[in-house]
């Protein structure tokens, strides 16, 4: 894979118009204004513990090096701790580098790269983390801190406003980052971003779980990056020719293949071969590994008569509030009952906790929290796999690892993960899927009604509420959805991240581009 000098111009073959051009260009010229030029700027970076998954993941977190030392990234993975040998080990791997780019927004994009990392770490490679966003005097992470503000704001704007949802919302995130002319804005702005690889081998396999890391990873001449697309939607959002692209769904595969409806104008050439695969979905190891045990627990919990626990995983910038207040208060009496348990995770947002209970009458007797960090998180979590568990209980922490890993520790001994429909669509846990926040997240949920694993999404409150009285009442429910995870389990369904990190170690295959 070669960088193109110019990846705005075309995508794939399909050439963008010349105004579409110009705006590209415009774009970066406006961002370069903004927030300065520092495209003459060696950044030399270093690798440092990285919170919370260093030590359960092994991850290595590339920051600016506080000494001006250049990062040589084999010699500190050869120093590194290596990794554990699991069922997943790759004979050979020896804790060899892998990089994992990815940026904050919302949670998503942290919690893919999580799982991107797991899977490298079981499999015996060293995970390195670059937030691309996290570089305080970059221009690059200037530019995405903007863009991830704009969108939160949107987000936020979304669910308050029901016209400004309708008629812009919902048609920007499922039509508007469809359409083939919106990657070339992204194409001119990610080219801000390649001062920060300076110290970077070309050769070393990378990662990108947002396109924005993945598009600029092919600028600064990679020439093994992978670009896990999120969505399943196909959205020309998500391109970033030069890198091997992978999605977790057939439909996925076959939509973005075909460029599917990204220029109405005009039939766009395909993706060529070996360009794009369809991997599965990309979940934790220890997520993964734990399948058969974790169903057999939620079995017997829920089929034994004993409380059915719920997890909800409010999102970080508090959107649903309203939903989320009714459902925790709906299920008050059920918890007072001793027959349903409340985890609710609000991630790095204490004000969101603040309002539920504010919102929620009788919540505060009745919730415990957990703000002390990820070590109480992830006892109370040990202890619950097999432990009883009662009330409502509260998790929140302003460590973005903490606030995002907690989910995945609390995932394992829980009975129903009341989401909506994002990334968690592809996790391994009976789930509740509640109304999207953008309309690229419907295609989330169509995916995971049709494995058997989660519900299809549900628009307004009252069918959400009676599900949780489906789920009270009819024990059966969620022992059919364990039978579905235990299904696709089997077919190699929850197995993408380990494929996306082969795809980015040893490159494409020859044939076929379906894995």
């Amino acid at each position: 894979m070669e960088a193109s000098t110019d990846q705005a111009r075309s995508a794939f073959g399909n050439e963008q118009d010349d105004a579409t051009y110009q705006k590209a260009v415009q774009s970066k010229e406006r961002y370069l204004r903004r927030f300065g030029d520092d495209s003459k700027t060696v950044y030399h970076l270093s690798a440092a513990p990285t919170p919370v998954i260093g030590d359960m993941l092994g991850v290595r977190n590339l920051v600016i090096s506080p000494d001006g030392t250049p990062l040589d990234i084999r010699a500190d993975a050869a120093q590194a701790p290596k990794p554990p040998t699991t069922n997943r080990t790759v004979e050979g791997a020896n804790g060899a580098p892998v990089i994992v780019g990815n940026i904050r927004m919302g949670f998503g994009h942290y919690r893919i790269s999580m799982a991107m990392a797991s899977a490298a770490h079981a499999m015996g490679y060293t995970p390195y983390w670059l937030d691309l966003a996290s570089f305080k005097d970059a221009t690059g992470s200037k530019v995405i801190r903007y863009q991830n503000d704009l969108y939160s704001k949107g987000s936020r704007i979304s669910q308050r406003v029901g016209a400004f949802n309708k008629l812009v919302w919902e048609p920007l995130n499922s039509e508007g980052f469809r359409k083939l002319s919106y990657n070339a804005a992204d194409q001119k702005n990610a080219e801000l971003c390649v001062p920060l690889f300076h110290d970077i081998d070309k050769d070393i396999p990378y990662v990108g779980t947002h396109v924005w890391p993945s598009q600029a990873a092919v600028h600064a001449g990679m020439t093994h990056v992978v670009n896990a697309i999120p969505d399943n939607w196909p959205m020309a959002l998500h391109l970033a020719e030069g890198s091997i692209h992978t999605v977790q769904t057939p439909s996925a595969y076959l939509g973005y293949h075909q460029l599917r409806g990204m220029d109405p104008a005009r039939q766009l050439k395909p993706m060529p071969e070996g360009s794009i695969y369809y991997t599965g979905h990309y979940v934790d190891h220890e997520l993964v590994s734990n399948i058969p045990k974790d169903c057999a627990r939620r079995r017997n919990r829920v089929m034994g008569g004993g409380p059915v626990r719920y997890l909800l995983s409010v999102g970080g910038a508090g959107a649903q509030q309203e939903l989320f207040a009714a459902i925790v208060e709906h299920l008050l009496p059920y918890v007072r009952r001793g027959e349903a348990v409340v985890f609710v995770n609000v991630g790095d947002h204490r004000k969101v906790w603040d309002a539920l209970l504010r919102s929620v009458d009788g919540l505060r007797s009745e919730a415990l929290p957990h703000f002390e960090g990820i070590d109480e998180v992830a006892r109370f979590a040990a202890a619950a796999l097999d432990g009883d568990v009662s009330g409502v209980h509260a998790f929140c922490d302003k460590d973005i690892f903490t606030a995002v890993y907690s989910s995945n520790l609390l995932m394992r001994c829980s009975d129903v993960l009341v989401t909506k429909p994002s990334e968690f669509s592809f996790y391994p846990v009976p789930k509740l899927m509640i109304h999207r926040v953008g309309g690229h997240e419907a295609w989330g949920a169509i995916r995971a009604a049709e494995v058997g694993d989660g519900t299809y999404e549900m628009d307004d409150t009252a069918e959400v509420l009676s599900m949780i009285d489906s789920f009270q009442r009819e024990r059966g429910l969620l022992g059919f959805m364990c039978d579905r995870i235990e299904d696709a389990a089997q077919a190699g369904i929850y197995d993408g991240a380990y494929r996306v990190i082969d795809l980015a170690v040893n490159g494409a295959p020859t044939l076929p581009a379906v894995r």
